[in-house]
């Protein structure tokens, strides 16, 4: 077995383990290591197959390509992660419910009371005293 075979087997067995974390688990962070890690294991099988035969050199291509793809998933990857705190910050928790695989947040926003402050301060129509176009100044 060659290291290029070698490199890309161990590249389909990331690919398969990340698939079987990314349906297993609920939490976001966790499904988010198992994206990275399937990502992973499609960088290591163009790097197996970069190398055609044993005696050539490698093709630059592939690894390239590679290296776009790493940079890519870093900011990829900060980018989800963001967002998995936004969703955390707003629900209370970075999971996925079991029964349906949505999210839910915590409470519901709050609704304003039906006499607020934009139909007791405004004028006429219930306008806020911005729009209005009325300001007042002292003399």
């Amino acid at each position: 077995m060659t290291p290029a075979s070698l490199y890309a087997l161990v590249g389909v067995g990331l690919i398969v383990l990340g698939l079987y974390a990314l349906s297993v688990h609920a939490h976001l962070l966790r499904k988010l290591l198992a994206f990275n890690v399937t990502g992973s294991g499609v960088f290591l099988v163009l790097v197996g197959l970069a190398r055609r035969t044993p005696a050539a050199a490698a093709d630059p291509v592939p690894q390239a390509m590679v290296l776009t793809g790493i940079v890519v998933a870093v900011a990829a990857t900060a980018l989800a992660v963001v967002l998995m705190l936004r969703v955390q910050a707003t629900c209370g928790r970075a999971a996925l419910n079991d029964d349906l695989g949505t999210l839910e947040p915590l409470q519901p926003p709050p609704t304003p009371p039906a006499g607020g402050p934009a139909a007791s301060a405004g004028s006429a129509e219930g306008a806020p005293p911005a729009l209005t176009g009325t300001t007042a100044h002292a003399p």
